[in-house]
C-alpha cells in the first residue's frame, strides 16, 4: 500500500504554529507518530533524534514570543529531515558508510545552524546512498515500496513524500536531489552554485558541482523554505499566479538516451496554453556538459575521498571504480573540462535572460522497480556542470499512478520566476489530475 501524505504543508503547518493553534511540541509528536507508522516499511530514517527534537520543541512553547518574533521564526515549530552527509551537532556523519561509524559532528552544519535560528527543529538524520554517490540505501519509495525512491537523497525525498516532515535537506552533485523528487512526487529545489546557500558542514564529492538542495511537498513550500533560508522574497507563501506568456524553452533530454513515452507525454502536456516557445539545438549541447560533468565529478571526487580510497575493499564497486578513474584523468583534461564549463555557462545564462526556463524531464521516466540502484541521473548531469537553480516540479503521474516530475531549470539571478512558473506547472497538473 502506498504509504504518502501530502498534508500538512509546510506552508500550512508554519501558519498554524504562527497562530498559536498548534504547539511545536504538537508538530514534532505528530511528526514522530507518522515516522513510527511508516518506518519500518520505508526506512528512511538513519537516527531519530526523539529526545533532542522534543526539547526543542518544548523550549519554543516555554517562549511563544510576540508577532515580531514569529516572523523572525517563519519555520517555528517545524520539524526538518536532515540528508546524513550534513553535519548536526550531537549526531553521527556516517555518509551511508561503514568508515565513517560514530563519526559525531560537534557543530551544525551552517544550514543546519540558520534552519534552528528560523525555529525549525532536525528531526534527524536520513538515509543518503554511500557517500552520495550510487550505492543505495534500504530506503522505499512511498508510492510503491517495490521501486527505488532515486538517490543520493533518497531518505529526505521518502520522508517528505510519506508527510513525516514538511521540510528536509538534500544535496545534489549530479542527480541526487532532482531525481528523488521526481520518483516520490514531491518538489525540489535544487540551489544554484555559489549562491547564498553553500555546502559547508557537507560531506562532499565535487566542490565545482556540489549543490544545497530543499525538498517539499509543494513548489509554494520550496518557495518560503528557500526565502526563509536567504531572508529575500516573503511577500507571501505563495507565488502569484502568471499574469504573462511565459518564454519557455523545452528539452526532451532524448539525445542522452531513453526518455519513456509517458514522460515525453507529460512534457508536452505541461507546456502552459499560450507559451512562447524559444528553439535551442540542445543536441548539439547537452553531450558535451555530461562528458565535461563526468570528468569533473570524477577527478574531484578523487582528490575529496582520497582517505577513503586506501581502503578500497571497504567501499562499493562504483564508488571504488569512480575514484580510481579520477585518480587517472589528467589535469589538463580537467582544465579542459572547467573552460568548457566557463564557456557554456556564460552561453546559458544569456539565454536564460532571453527566456524564463528550461523545462524537461526531471527523469527518464517513472521510478524503475527494484531497489538495487537508484536510476540515471543524465538529465541533470548538464545543468548541475553549469551550476544553475533547478526546481522538481510533482504533480503528474503515469497509468499505474507513479510520479513523473518535470524540472525547471533557471537563472540565478530571477529565481521569483522560476518559483512562479513552476507553481503554475504544479498548479495546473493537479487540476488535470483532478479531473
Amino acid at each position: 500500500m502506498p504509504t504518502t501524505q501530502h498534508e500538512p504543508t509546510l506552508s500550512a503547518l508554519a501558519a498554524r504554529v504562527a497562530a498559536g493553534e498548534q504547539t511545536s511540541t504538537e508538530a514534532i509528536t505528530a511528526a514522530l507518530d507518522r515516522l513510527d507508522r511508516t518506518e519500518r516499511e520505508l526506512r528512511a530514517w538513519v537516527r531519530v533524534d526523539r529526545a533532542g527534537a522534543l526539547r526543542v520543541a518544548a523550549q519554543l512553547d516555554a517562549s511563544p514570543g510576540d508577532l515580531t518574533d514569529s516572523a523572525a521564526t517563519p519555520l517555528r515549530g517545524i520539524p526538518v529531515g536532515v540528508k546524513d552527509i550534513i553535519d548536526v551537532a550531537g549526531l553521527p556523519t556516517e555518509c551511508g558508510s561503514e568508515l565513517r561509524r560514530g563519526n559525531t559532528a560537534r557543530v551544525d552544519a551552517p544550514l543546519v545552524a540558520r534552519l534552528r535560528r528560523l525555529g525549525a527543529i532536525p528531526l534527524g538524520k536520513t538515509v543518503t546512498t554511500e557517500f552520495a554517490y550510487f550505492a543505495p540505501g534500504p530506503t522505499r519509495n512511498p508510492h510503491n515500496p517495490a521501486h527505488t525512491p532515486g538517490g543520493s537523497s533518497s531518505g529526505s525525498a521518502a520522508a517528505v513524500a510519506a508527510g513525516v516532515v514538511p521540510l528536509a535537506l538534500g544535496s545534489q552533485t549530479a542527480g541526487s536531489l532532482t531525481r528523488p523528487a521526481a520518483y516520490c512526487g514531491v518538489a525540489g529545489f535544487v540551489a544554484p552554485v555559489g549562491g547564498p546557500l553553500d555546502t559547508a558542514g557537507f560531506v562532499g564529492l565535487s566542490h565545482t558541482l556540489d549543490a544545497v538542495g530543499l525538498l517539499t511537498p509543494t513548489v509554494a513550500d520550496l518557495r518560503l523554505a528557500y526565502g526563509a533560508l536567504t531572508g529575500t522574497h516573503l511577500p507571501s507563501t505563495t507565488p502569484a499566479p502568471l499574469d504573462r506568456r511565459p518564454r519557455l524553452t523545452v528539452w526532451t533530454g532524448t539525445e542522452l538516451g531513453p526518455v519513456e513515452p509517458d514522460m515525453l507525454q507529460a512534457l508536452e502536456h505541461a507546456v502552459p496554453e499560450g507559451a512562447e516557445l524559444v528553439e535551442v539545438d540542445w543536441p548539439a549541447r547537452t553531450p558535451a556538459l555530461v562528458e565535461a560533468h563526468l570528468t569533473v565529478m570524477a577527478y574531484e571526487a578523487a582528490r575529496a575521498l582520497a582517505t577513503e580510497a586506501e581502503q578500497p575493499d571497504r567501499l562499493s564497486a562504483p564508488l571504488a571504480e569512480l575514484l580510481a578513474r579520477g585518480r587517472e584523468i589528467t589535469e589538463a583534461d580537467y582544465r579542459s573540462a572547467l573552460s568548457l564549463r566557463h564557456r557554456a555557462r556564460t552561453e546559458t545564462l544569456s539565454l536564460l535572460t532571453d527566456v524564463d526556463a528550461v523545462l524537461g524531464p526531471a527523469a527518464p521516466g517513472a521510478a524503475p522497480k527494484g531497489l538495487t540502484a537508484t536510476g540515471s541521473p543524465a538529465l541533470s548531469r548538464p545543468w548541475q556542470l553549469l551550476g544553475l537553480p533547478a526546481l522538481t516540479v510533482p504533480g503528474r503521474t503515469n497509468d499505474q499512478n507513479m510520479p513523473l516530475g518535470l524540472q525547471l531549470v533557471g537563472h540565478p539571478d530571477r529565481l521569483d520566476h522560476l518559483f512562479e512558473l513552476g507553481h503554475a506547472l504544479e498548479t495546473a497538473a493537479r487540476a488535470r489530475r483532478a479531473d
